[in-house]
């Protein structure tokens, strides 16, 4: 049929196909998978200590939310494959580092030796601050490895006795570690280490001996002698 000059073409058949497609390929990516992605970029920072691993697991969860997001709404948000490889990211980061994690936590103690913490070496509550718990007698002539923060003093280069303190806020920013924080190290090598403010493992003979002024302000309780750096 004619058509007049100002009359409007009729529309394809196939044009509510185009408008489809056209609507498909304008859907959002979806934000969960963004942020998934984003962290699995960073989720080998798990290799540098336990606590990194809620960096890949926070991955795993978010690739998993965009997932359910978009089998929900796949009219709108797109992103299935970003979360499906960071999902696989974060995954086998996760496995890996916690893996290299447990080896080198078993690694690092010597043969023979015990661990000791901070913890084991509080008072009883009640008890008075500069007093000695059982647990640390018990440990007393024995050989452990104990994990703390070099205090800092004028001498920087070649330590071979310094204070190992239990937390690194104590150690970096002034403060005066409680007694029961702090342990004096004799280390067996004499050309000594230089000071780090790293955490720094120390293994040797420990040993509880009263020295100094043993209040809350001075002294020691604690000593670990013979003592190398691990």
């Amino acid at each position: 049929m004619v058509t007049g000059l100002f009359d409007s073409p009729s529309r394809p058949a196939h044009g509510g196909v185009n408008a489809r497609e056209e609507g498909e390929a304008y859907r959002a990516l979806s934000g969960a998978a963004i942020a998934a992605g984003a962290v699995a970029l960073v989720s080998p920072l798990v290799f540098f200590g336990w606590w990194f691993a809620a960096v890949p697991a926070i991955g795993i969860v978010l690739s998993l939310v965009a997932l359910r997001d978009i089998a929900a709404r796949p009219m709108d948000l797109t992103g299935g494959p970003l979360a499906i490889v960071a999902i696989a990211v974060s995954a086998v980061v996760l496995a890996g580092g916690l893996t290299s994690l447990a080896r080198e936590y078993a690694a690092e103690l010597p043969e023979g030796f015990g661990r000791l913490s901070y913890a084991m070496l509080q008072p009883a509550e009640g008890d008075p601050p500069t007093s000695v718990p059982d647990a640390a007698r018990a440990l007393d002539g024995h050989n452990v490895l104990l994990k703390g923060y070099i205090y800092p003093g004028k001498q920087q280069h070649g330590l071979v006795q310094f204070l190992l303190v239990r937390d690194q806020g104590d150690c970096c920013f002034g403060g005066n570690p409680k007694i029961t924080d702090r342990v004096l190290v004799q280390l067996a090598e004499p050309t000594g280490i230089d000071f780090t403010p790293r955490l720094t493992k120390v293994a040797g003979r420990f040993r509880v001996q009263p020295t100094g002024t043993a209040d809350l302000t001075g002294g020691v309780l604690y000593h670990l002698d013979n003592a190398c750096v691990r």
